[in-house]
């Protein structure tokens, strides 16, 4: 690496450890507890377990003191990126911070000891923290009615196509196709095909939207929805939406929107007024709830008024002064989630509306569109953009320009991890050839941006003059550039010792 890069990459640090195995670490005889021990004869315990799930030599585990295991985990902890230690730029992901005041209130008592079998006279302060934060969606999206039980994005979308299928189910045409244009998240075609549907790709038009004609052309009446990303994967608003919405429900089909980027139209524009029928919100996206590491998340769905009745059960609803939980719906998909959602995440979501307020939200997301923008006009002249109409919340670029050089968009990505980023979303969407999808959200400083478009205007040198330094990052990190196909195709997920030289293989 360059002297000039390592005196500029915010990757580097003065003390790197390297960290072995536990079993590494293990030495025979060392221990992290101390036990009383166990009342009773060992072989009176074991007469009441059937004999097959007995052990018969001890575990194979390794010894080792408590300052070990603490130390060797701590160490663990430091290696991890998120939104608490940088930017995390991943595009239709919005990764933004997290406020503490969320985890304040998700962590009181009466919310976090609160078990989901007390009766609901004694739950009164959850269910209407339930039915308010329902509300609230329902305003912030122009819906009829939410509910909250989906735990994730991609089951929202199942339930609102299960609640479709209910739709057209009732009125004794299920019918057998979605329609999804190539610019949607992927798990639009999954869910759609998941509840039995056929799935139809529409190309977009050349500027990126997708084009009333292509819809008018694809829909017919075996055709129950259109499930649409708006704004879409590239990151531009789907100016036909209210055209498309009539085109879709004049053949008795409904359009369903993929809520992932809400985070671009909070505040300023309710899809519920565009003639959306149906819209999952991810809470652990654009309400600031805790996001990554397969969870916990939240995926709540508004839908019209028509949809209402197939809602899953049960329903918060009030009742006077009091709050009661509704199973009584004869219509409904039933229950997608245990018990009622992930309730916790609703208390973060809940906080965070409750602090921004109407204006809160709405700046929210001013800035998370100026900030993408802002990093569009500091690279537009560096990197391909393909798509030139204004973007919103998120920035596609591809690495069309680094082909003469021999660099690809992993290089890139790799190289930005010695320049102390966290690589953004990379080769999605699809309909970019080699795509780079940067979404900065609405948290970061100017300076923080300043520093990311510095970073890849660096690569894009290095990518000119000096191409082998991408092609070996990152370089400042405690592992080099793995080989990811070879570790997706043939993980090694053990760890064998040998007795003769103490050496392992992991």
């Amino acid at each position: 690496m360059s002297e000039q890069g390592k005196k500029t990459s915010a990757g580097l640090s003065g003390l790197i450890r390297t960290e072995p195995l536990l079993w590494e670490h293990s030495r025979p005889g060392r221990q992290a507890y101390s036990l009383p021990k166990a009342f009773g004869e060992i072989h009176e315990v074991s007469k009441s377990i059937p004999g097959h799930l007995l052990r018969i030599e001890s575990a194979q585990l390794p010894e080792l003191d408590e300052p070990t295991v603490i130390r060797h985990f701590t160490r663990l902890s430091t290696w991890n990126h998120g939104v608490d230690s940088g930017m995390y730029p991943l595009g239709s992901c919005t990764m933004k911070y997290n406020p503490r005041i969320n985890e304040r209130t998700a962590r009181l008592e009466g919310f976090a000891a609160l078990h989901p079998y007390v009766p609901e006279e004694l739950s009164q302060g959850a269910l209407r923290l339930m039915a308010e934060l329902a509300d609230y969606l329902a305003e912030i999206s122009g819906f009829a009615g939410v509910t909250l039980q989906p735990a994730a994005g991609a089951q929202g979308e199942l339930t609102g196509i299960k609640m479709i299928r209910a739709f057209h189910k009732d009125k004794g045409d299920a019918r057998k196709k979605v329609l999804v244009p190539d610019t949607a998240h992927g798990t639009n075609p999954a869910s759609s095909h998941l509840s039995g549907y056929k799935v139809i790709e529409i190309p977009s038009g050349p500027d990126g939207i997708l084009e009333p004609e292509a819809v008018e052309e694809a829909v017919d009446d075996q055709v129950a929805a259109l499930m649409v990303t708006n704004p879409n994967t590239l990151g531009l608003f789907e100016q036909n939406i209210a055209k498309i919405a009539d085109i879709l429900h004049a053949k008795g089909a409904l359009l369903y929107c993929d809520g992932a980027n809400l985070n671009s139209l909070m505040g300023i524009a309710r899809p519920g007024d565009m003639g959306i029928d149906v819209m999952q919100f991810n809470l652990h996206k654009t309400f600031s709830t805790p996001h990554g590491g397969g969870g916990p998340g939240s995926g709540p769905v508004g839908v019209a008024e028509q949809l209402k009745p197939f809602l899953p059960s049960p329903v918060v609803v009030a009742d006077g002064d009091k709050y009661r939980l509704d199973y009584d719906r004869p219509k409904s998909i039933g229950k997608v989630k245990a018990f009622y959602g992930n309730f916790a995440i609703m208390v973060r979501a809940y906080t965070y509306i409750r602090e921004l307020g109407a204006a809160g939200l709405k700046r929210a997301t001013e800035m998370a569109v100026l900030n993408a923008n802002y990093v569009r006009a500091g690279l537009e002249d560096t990197y391909d953009l393909p798509y030139k109409a204004r973007s919103l919340h998120e920035v596609v670029f591809s690495d069309k320009h680094l082909e003469e050089f021999g660099v690809t968009t992993l290089d890139v990505a790799k190289r930005l991890i010695d320049h102390g980023f966290h690589p953004p979303t990379v080769y999605f969407p699809l309909v970019v050839h080699g795509s780079i999808m940067i979404e900065p959200t609405e948290t970061e400083s100017r300076e923080t941006l300043d520093e990311f478009i510095r970073a890849m205007k660096t690569i894009d040198q290095e990518a000119r003059t000096n191409p082998e330094e991408l092609h070996a990052a990152p370089q400042l990190t405690h592992i080099g550039r793995l080989d990811e196909v070879q570790a997706a195709r043939k993980p090694v997920l053990t760890y064998r010792q040998e007795k003769d030289t103490g050496k392992g293989d992991q």
